[in-house]
């Protein structure tokens, strides 16, 4: 899924000139592809994102989720499971300067039934009634339906990030975590004792012989970051090859 950004998307009134001037759209073009998504709507990598206040730290998390979806096959607004008038919606409260481009590489919507699920899960133990808790619910549902640790799908750099922000808009909810078992895990079990059921095949964790599953260790690399080492190993053959033809348009996802 590419989305393209050209000069036309970016209206005089809605730019951020926070965004760095030097970017350049032959250059956006040649970043990977997440990486520059990431950067055209934040002004800088994932790398150096600061997250110290509450503000910038949702920034960040509602930019790696765009980013990393935007790398995925499928419509924007089906991999972060947000229907186009919500993508919209975010779009004009956060990222107004890429508007256009968000919005015409959203698609059409297909509603993931397992995703649903875990949202309205996650939306029935929201810290407070917000916009952003009802849009990170619809997006953290349907990344967690995705193969890899959470925070990885979500684009986050570390499982830290994704206990924060679950602390933060889902807090009722992350509170109830008290082993710190792995996110998607607990999400699904929350699931099956909600309906009654019991998904684990003994009472007591430490006898279960699936312990690493749920308790294991989460760490490994970001998508972003990895996609990033895989570019730069590619960068010897792409030299050799000679300088990519610049555009007119950049690529933002």
């Amino acid at each position: 899924m590419t989305l393209k950004l050209s000069s036309a998307s970016l209206e005089p009134d809605d730019a951020d000139h926070s965004i760095d001037e030097d970017i350049g759209y032959g250059f956006s073009q040649r970043l990977e592809p997440g990486r520059a998504a990431y950067r055209q709507l934040t002004g800088h990598d994932p790398d150096a994102a600061s997250i110290a206040s509450d503000h910038d730290f949702d920034a960040h998390v509602l930019a790696s989720i765009l980013a990393v979806a935007s790398t995925e096959d499928g419509s924007l607004a089906t991999c972060t499971g947000l229907a186009p008038d919500d993508l919209d919606a975010l779009a004009v409260r956060w990222f107004p300067h890429a508007r256009r481009a968000l919005a015409a590489g959203a698609g059409s919507f297909t509603e993931d039934e397992e995703a649903t699920l875990l949202r309205d899960l996650l939306l029935s133990y929201a810290s407070a009634p917000s916009d952003e808790s009802r849009w990170l619910a619809n997006m953290v549902a349907r990344r967690a339906v995705e193969p890899n640790h959470l925070w990885e799908d979500l684009g986050l750099r570390e499982r830290g990030e994704l206990t924060r922000l679950l602390n933060r808009h889902f807090g009722p909810l992350a509170k109830r975590n008290t082993n710190n078992m792995r996110w998607k895990r607990f999400f699904y079990r929350m699931l099956c004792e909600d309906d009654g059921f019991l998904m684990c095949a003994t009472p007591v964790c430490t006898e279960c012989r699936d312990f690493n599953e749920c308790f294991g260790e989460e760490s490994g690399e970001s998508r972003l970051a990895q996609r990033r080492r895989d570019q730069d190993c590619e960068a010897p053959r792409d030299q050799a090859e000679g300088p990519p033809r610049t555009s007119r348009e950049g690529t933002i996802v």
